[in-house]
């Protein structure tokens, strides 16, 4: 006798909730589909979809976490898939989560530290949403601050000082020996955040000296292996707004260094991750720091118009009374958005702007620490990425080559970039000689870095040389890119 198959039992849950929201069936089903769209995933749900939910059929992957946050951000409180009487399954993995809470936030990014520690080839795959910039940018600027970060220790922990104990300093010696690795839960010190911040110098200088690909997943297990457990440990608030500045410089650090990569989806998440902890760590001028990353990240993939958004958010959420070398920066990034798009009076406007600012910079102001790279240099090479991207090629020469004269030798990834930028001014102009010398210095020191970003400043060089491709110069240069392998 043939079994029938087994009777679904209609979701109640679900129905109650779609009642609650408010929500018809094919609202639900349109804003999964846009909620995927954040998220990198092109789905095709609709009305019938929810209706066989309704009747008890599960759907798969990674959705029901989606509907989880539909109703989540429709509601104004935290639901799972459970909630919605669904099978569980893991979160939505994107990181692109605005987190309610620090302690939410703490377990989102610590999620994505781990994974991208243990399987970061699957990560690169994941994809850049430009829709996934709205709801963070937003959430940052119009959020409010939040109360309390501290983390209360366990009195079963607190210690009797060792004098007048028997066999006080041998237990502590083993203890001590069996601490090799910071454990959640222990007090995080005045010592432990100034070792995070010397470790974002260290990562910084490797990543401006030899391109993001060097040590970005050393960086990555750093934050998995002690930013985590101290995040998770016992801290008063200032120390706690001290601990989640500097996990958010090092969280935008990985983001960047996975931005030179071309792990862009990655990138954009760890951005977001960055800002929430920045926002937990109550310092408005690094979250508009951390936009203008993500701005900057936009108009590299081409998306002019975003990037010039999330410029303005900075703008408007880091105030009049940011340091004048900070205004000047995120000025910088609007203009850049504004070139991208080919918007001359508006990314002249905006290059103005962060001129003057500069030039009302005090030696005796005080910079924020991420800030300081933002010199006459920088302000040139924004100035000349600005006029390529206009096609005003000899301005664009004259500032490439200011800012190749003033820029450090240790930043040798943005020296690369702006010789392309000269290269590419001086095809511009006809100068085709010196073009295809300055393009072949590029493409000989992207030979030395890991950076996708290196790689394809040239190649874009290499994409403006097509029409020339039978002149004497081209060839030499061709030839001089084939010996580097």
């Amino acid at each position: 006798m043939t079994e029938r198959p087994a009777q679904r039992t209609p979701n109640r849950q679900l129905a109650a909730l779609i009642a609650e929201a408010g929500f018809s069936n094919a609202g639900l089903a349109r804003r999964v589909d846009q909620l995927g769209l954040e998220h990198g995933l092109d789905l095709r749900y609709d009305k019938t979809s929810v209706t066989r939910w309704l009747r008890g059929q599960q759907p798969r992957g990674t959705t029901p976490a989606l509907i989880a946050e539909v109703f989540t951000r429709r509601l104004g409180r935290r639901l799972t898939a459970q909630d919605l009487g669904l099978d569980a399954c893991a979160p939505v993995y994107a990181g692109l989560e605005f987190a309610a809470t620090p302690e939410e936030a703490v377990d989102i990014v610590s999620g994505l530290w781990r994974k991208d520690s243990g399987s970061h080839a699957e990560l690169r795959k994941i994809a850049f949403t430009p829709a996934g910039l709205v709801v963070p940018s937003r959430d940052w600027l119009i959020g409010r601050p939040d109360d309390r970060v501290g983390r209360a220790g366990d009195p079963a922990a607190v210690r009797v000082p060792a004098q007048g104990r028997p066999g006080a300093v041998s237990r502590q010696r083993a203890q001590a020996e069996r601490q090799t690795e910071r454990e959640p839960g222990q007090r995080v010190t005045a010592g432990d955040i100034a070792a995070l911040r010397k470790v974002g110098e260290l990562f910084r200088a490797l990543d401006h000296a030899y391109g993001g690909g060097h040590a970005r997943q050393a960086l990555v297990r750093y934050l998995e292996h002690e930013a985590e457990p101290m995040l998770r440990g016992t801290y008063g608030e200032q120390t706690g707004r001290q601990l989640f500045a500097a996990a958010a410089d090092l969280t935008r650090l990985a983001g960047w260094t996975s931005y030179d990569i071309a792990a862009h989806g990655l990138a954009q998440r760890y951005f977001v991750q960055a800002l929430r902890l920045a926002q937990a760590a109550g310092d408005r001028a690094y979250g508009a720091y951390v936009l203008v990353t993500m701005s900057r990240q936009a108009v590299y993939l081409g998306h002019g118009r975003e990037a010039v958004q999330l410029a303005r958010v900075a703008q408007q959420g880091a105030g009049s009374s940011a340091p004048s070398v900070v205004q000047a920066l995120l000025h910088a990034a609007e203009a850049r958005g504004h070139g991208v798009l080919g918007e001359v009076r508006a990314c002249t406007a905006s290059l103005v702007r962060a001129e003057r600012a500069l030039e009302t910079a005090r030696p005796t102001d005080d910079i924020p620490y991420w800030a300081r790279f933002f010199d006459q240099a920088q302000l040139a090479d924004e100035f000349g990425h600005c006029h390529r991207d206009l096609q005003q090629y000899r301005a664009a020469a004259q500032h490439a080559e200011r800012s190749l004269q003033l820029r450090a030798p240790g930043y040798a990834r943005s020296r690369l970039f702006c010789r392309v930028v000269l290269a590419t001014a001086r095809l511009g102009l006809g100068e085709l000689d010196q073009a295809c010398r300055l393009g072949a210095e590029a493409a000989a020191q992207a030979a030395e870095m890991r950076s996708v970003r290196a790689v394809e400043y040239v190649r874009d060089f290499e994409r403006r040389l097509e029409p020339y491709r039978d002149a004497a110069p081209v060839r030499g240069y061709r030839d001089k890119v084939a010996a580097l392998g």
